[in-house]
């Protein structure tokens, strides 16, 4: 579970990056920074939703302390 979470954080900060790229050069940033920025929006969507069923299903245990 840890290297899914681990994966999801670089894919999320790669595509943030790609972003920032294609905000400073400007080569039809627009559209290609658009693209980019909504991959991240479903990145951590999907990040956010595998841990919600991971704690569901009992892969994330709940402390209690």
């Amino acid at each position: 579970m840890k290297l899914i979470v681990i994966v999801f954080v670089v894919l999320i900060l790669a595509s943030l990056g790609s972003a920032l790229y294609f905000l400073v050069t400007g080569q039809s940033g627009s559209s290609r920074m658009l693209k980019a920025l909504a991959l991240r929006v479903g990145f951590s969507l999907t990040l956010f939703l595998l841990l919600m069923a991971a704690y569901y299903l009992g892969f994330i245990p709940a402390r209690i302390t």
